[in-house]
């Protein structure tokens, strides 16, 4: 079997060359080289701020494992982390808005750092303050340089559309290719040369402090609201009135909530499903493969958005749709496929089969990506920019919460069948966003009509 594991890398390999070697003018948007040259200056800082996140992920439940604690203890770990980014992530998404969201991302460097810092030491209460670290930081990556980005995109007076080319570019490398270099640069600092588990801790605070260099030196400041008379509780009932009244802002929140709860839920699931029985498969193996599927969803969205058809409230139905489906394999398969008995070996047919939806869902990830930034650009108010975006991940991170403190209770079958009714709800919502999104132009021309019939000077 393990020739299977080659052959869905090689085609993913070069189905991804295809499409990047193949676009035509079509697909692809001419821009001037002033936007070319700040693109590539926030795709260097986000590929570095993306390598300091990645390389920590595969090795974080391994350190702790190594420093004697159980899975329940790990467990609480891991929780304190998503704990934090839905207690601190709100208030320091609002900071981000008052204070500056240049200063946001310096503090997302200087945090992560601290974190890693925190790693060295064997104390359970040193590594609960790396998580709660850890937790604030990821708030900040998930908001802050977007916020920047758009924010600073508008002010230097570049074309609206052009933002779409620095997210699938952004998700491109950032959450394909440099998770892939990411991973096995990490194996290479592990095993390779034998530098413990703690080493990819310290190469990802080297990157973070080089990324954190090029944004004090290149990169200009930019707010949100920066009234003076508004204090925090002001600035949080602002956005939940936005997130209340316009019900696009709402529908967005609950669409990314139910997409990232499910793609969260799916990193703790597929390790099991795809080795219920211990099967030997290779880990870092099958994450590359999952992230050269996000590279290929990346790519394709990329195209998608370069044209003026069909419109990303309109594709992005489709891939929820077939994000649930993918994630019903292992449903399908539990029951279509008599169970193998015998434990070890290599990857049994039920988990090959799954291997390719999931594959399919990793490439639904590549196009939610940049296409969810897309739509928060043109529906989120920029003076609260980063306090909405983090709202929107309250919900997220106490679904993850409970899913992790449930994780044994419930078989892995029922975890799968919810995380594909949120997505099929998911595509649904956006079917929603959609309708209204194209309302307000019939609304309009159908008073303007009015008027014109009533009153024929009004022309």
């Amino acid at each position: 079997m393990e020739i299977f594991y080659f052959l869905v890398f090689g085609t993913m390999s070069l189905v991804v060359a295809a499409l990047e070697l193949s676009k035509t003018n079509k697909d692809r948007i001419n821009t001037p080289s002033a936007f070319n040259s700040f693109k590539n200056n926030y795709l260097l800082v986000y590929s570095l701020m993306m390598a300091g996140d990645w390389l920590q992920g595969p090795y974080v439940y391994y350190l702790y494992s190594q420093y004697g604690f159980g899975k329940g203890e790990i467990g609480q770990l891991f929780i304190a982390g998503f704990g934090s980014s839905m207690l601190f992530g709100t208030i320091v998404g609002s900071l981000a808005d008052k204070q500056g969201r240049r200063r946001a991302c310096i503090t997302y460097c200087i945090t992560y750092i601290l974190s890693c810092i925190t790693k060295h030491s064997p104390q359970y209460k040193v590594l609960m303050l790396g998580r709660v670290l850890g937790g604030i930081a990821t708030s900040l990556l998930f908001s802050a340089f977007e916020s920047w980005l758009v924010a600073e995109h508008n002010k230097r007076g570049f074309e609206q559309q052009w933002l779409s080319i620095t997210f699938s570019k952004a998700i491109f490398l950032g959450n394909g290719l440099i998770a892939i270099l990411a991973g096995l640069f990490g194996n290479v600092l592990v095993d390779s040369l034998s530098l413990g588990p703690v080493a990819p801790f310290d190469a990802a605070a080297c990157f973070l402090a080089i990324g954190m260099a090029i944004i004090m030196s290149s990169w200009t400041e930019n707010y949100g609201d920066i009234s003076e008379n508004k204090d925090l509780l002001t600035q949080f009932r602002g956005a939940a009135v936005a997130i209340a009244s316009d019900e696009k802002i709402a529908l967005l929140g609950a669409i990314q909530s139910l997409f990232e709860g499910s793609m969260y839920t799916f990193v703790f699931l597929w390790t099991p499903a795809l080795s219920p029985n211990n099967e030997d498969i290779p880990h870092g193996f099958i994450f590359a493969t999952f992230m050269l599927a996000s590279m290929l969803g990346s790519s394709l969205a990329s195209r998608l958005m370069a044209r003026n058809s069909p419109k990303v409230e309109s594709y992005m139905q489709i891939v929820f749709v077939v994000s649930s489906a993918s994630l019903v394999l292992p449903i399908v398969t539990s029951f279509l496929v008599a169970p193998s008995g015998e434990k070890g070996g290599s990857i049994s047919f039920a988990g090959c089969i799954q291997l390719l939806g999931f594959c399919a869902f990793e490439a639904c990830v590549g196009i939610f990506w940049p296409s969810i930034m897309k739509m928060r650009s043109q529906y989120i108010p920029e003076e609260a920019r980063s306090t909405i975006m983090n709202f929107f991940r309250i919900p997220l991170n106490i679904f993850v919460c409970v899913v992790l403190y449930n994780v044994d209770a419930f078989p892995i079958t029922v975890m799968f069948g919810m995380c594909s009714i949120f997505l099929f709800v998911a595509s649904i919502l956006q079917r929603r966003l959609q309708t209204i999104a194209e309302k307000p132009k019939s609304v309009e021309w159908g008073i303007n009509v009015k008027n014109t019939e009533t009153d024929p000077l009004n022309i």
